[in-house]
């Protein structure tokens, strides 16, 4: 016998019986407040689907932060070039748990027709878990917006991404171990 038979029937059009986890899991998927942090065209797209002819904002995610400590979500949208990666991974450790990152665009994902340069990181899941990619280039806002949505649906349902936590747990041993450190000011002046 479940909870929800010992409901009197006068009341079963009246009351809701879930668990708290599913009522955690149902506000956190719908108060998702992403990081704005562009690094190159994509962003333009990213912007697009929050202004009102796309209109995030009817799905709860319009609150973009400016504050890694208040987001839980970053878009990582454009290019990432070694030089940038430093700065984007502080980003992420600042943001509180649970975190979750979309890498957006071709650049992103592969390297983008960039995959050759010696500049540019061929794949933001060497350095960082990447919970949702979205190809494109660049991708459409629409396409940022499905995007979400399934990240919405890993969020209330975790046992869908159960086969991606092999890769996770490999792109946190990267950004532990950083192959590519910066050299600070004093390093590059000896």
């Amino acid at each position: 016998m479940e909870i929800v038979d010992i409901v009197p029937p006068v009341l079963k059009d009246n009351v809701i019986v879930t668990s708290v986890d599913a009522l955690f899991k149902w506000g956190k998927s719908n108060s998702i407040w992403p990081l704005s942090s562009g690094l190159a065209c994509c962003s333009i797209e990213m912007m697009c689907a929050a202004a009102s002819r796309f209109d995030l904002a009817r799905f709860g995610y319009e609150v973009f932060r400016s504050c890694p400590r208040q987001s839980d979500l970053l878009i990582v949208a454009g290019t990432l070039t070694w030089k940038m990666t430093p700065p984007l991974i502080r980003l992420y450790e600042e943001m509180p748990e649970p975190k979750y990152v979309i890498a957006m665009g071709n650049c992103n994902i592969g390297g983008g027709p960039f995959a050759d340069s010696y500049s540019v990181v061929t794949g933001l899941d060497k350095i960082m878990p990447v919970d949702v990619y979205l190809p494109g280039c660049p991708p459409r806002p629409e396409a940022l917006i499905d995007a979400m949505l399934k990240l919405k649906k890993l969020i209330r349902h975790p046992e869908l991404g159960r086969d991606a936590q092999e890769a996770k747990a490999i792109s946190r041993a990267n950004l532990e171990l950083m192959t590519r450190p910066v050299n600070t000011m004093e390093e590059r002046a000896e």
